[in-house]
């Protein structure tokens, strides 16, 4: 993962006397509180540091700060993020403070086999709130006899709805910690499977005459319904036979579908989200397209390859460093005589990360949106 913009040294001190003198992080555009530590994170050091944590797990971990920091009194890490990219800066920061731990991109955060004495999850703001509940659900039932789980959040974050769904699942919830964030303890009630709050939901689009079934959940981009900009993008795109063909921060993969239904093509696709990425496999098989799904920052995930078209509608709201890196990976992963198709808002400016490439020729206007092409990558 390249961090292209800025990298923050966050710090903090150590209390372990054979550790390191402090804790030194590094993030990036597109991460959850880059610029500076989540009070429900800190506040979970708080609650955590007394205990003894034996196997300890962190979903959404984010860039590895509970995880690094409670590695002093866990006897195992393990780290899990939806995001590709965050899991690469948790991963890195680990490394940084030598913290032995694992650290894994999963579509499905605390919903693994291995069994855990405590969970310790900060939701992070813009969470959806039956997305945040799925994963109390699972990391409940993640726990060994005797585990607990800290919840941690803010009224910001729905702390008191992610409670409801405790007192419904756990055998004792109870408030640990009160500040700045409040952290409320909890143990399961038994075992079995967890409730499902996240069910996919399939629906139909229809574009230039080919159908689409595509498959979605809560949280994905436009999860309803295929957006404007992204029609837009299919409508003036066109897909050659034989192509080696990417479709970039692909969400559930209306893109990748549709180019798979119209031609026959090496089709792959790519998105940071392991969640739009299962999401984007089930797309594929319910409209019957070949395709492979890679979970992954950008283009790391299919870097040694090259690609006679990339298609992308991408996530511009995400940060100046997140446009940065897909564009210059984009360019990376074209063939020499390859092109990339892209739809963006007209308000914004894109030039500066469309100066990589030589030719940049404007497809198709829409009331909101506006499709470039970009050849001719700059040496």
């Amino acid at each position: 993962m390249a961090l292209s913009r800025h990298e923050p040294d966050l710090a903090l001190g150590s209390r372990v006397e054979d550790g390191p003198p402090r804790y030194e992080f590094h993030t990036t555009d597109g991460l959850c509180s880059p610029d500076a530590f989540r009070p429900a994170e800190l506040a979970l050091l708080e609650a955590c540091w007394g205990d003894d944590l034996g196997r300890l797990l962190v979903p959404q971990a984010n860039y590895g700060v509970v995880g690094c920091v409670l590695t002093g009194v866990a006897e195992t890490i393990t780290m899990t993020e939806t995001s590709a990219r965050a899991a690469a800066c948790a991963e890195r920061n680990a490394a940084t403070n030598g913290v032995d731990a694992t650290v894994a991109t999963t579509a499905h955060p605390a919903d693994r086999d291995d069994e855990f004495d405590t969970v310790a999850y900060a939701p992070k703001p813009y969470t959806p709130i039956p997305v945040g509940k799925q994963h109390v659900a699972n990391a409940l039932a993640s726990l060994a006899p005797g585990g607990t789980l800290f919840v941690a959040g803010t009224t910001e974050t729905g702390l008191a709805r992610y409670e409801d769904c405790l007192a419904d699942l756990a055998g004792r919830v109870e408030t640990v910690h009160d500040g700045d964030a409040r952290i409320v303890a909890a143990t399961p009630s038994g075992t079995g499977d967890p409730p499902a709050f996240v069910e996919p939901r399939e629906f139909s689009a229809t574009v230039d005459g080919v159908d689409l079934s595509l498959v979605s959940v809560p949280g994905t981009f436009s999860a309803g319904h295929l957006d404007h900009g992204t029609r837009l993008l299919l409508e003036t795109a066109t897909i050659a036979d034989g192509a080696h063909v990417l479709d970039c921060c692909c969400g559930y993969g209306p893109v990748g579908a549709y180019a798979g239904a119209t031609a026959d093509v090496d089709l792959w696709l790519t998105d940071d989200d392991a969640v739009a990425a299962a999401c984007a496999e089930r797309t594929l098989a319910a409209t019957d397209v070949d395709g492979t799904v890679v979970a992954a920052d950008a283009v790391s995930g299919v870097a040694d390859r090259r690609f006679d078209h990339v298609l992308s509608n991408p996530p511009t709201h995400a940060g100046d460093g997140v446009l940065s890196d897909l564009f210059s990976g984009m360019a990376r992963v074209l063939a020499p005589a390859g092109h990339a198709t892209v739809v963006h808002h007209r308000g914004l400016d894109l030039s500066r990360h469309f100066a990589r490439f030589s030719t940049v020729e404007t497809l198709a206007m829409g009331e909101e949106h506006v499709v470039v092409r970009l050849s001719g990558v700059r040496s």
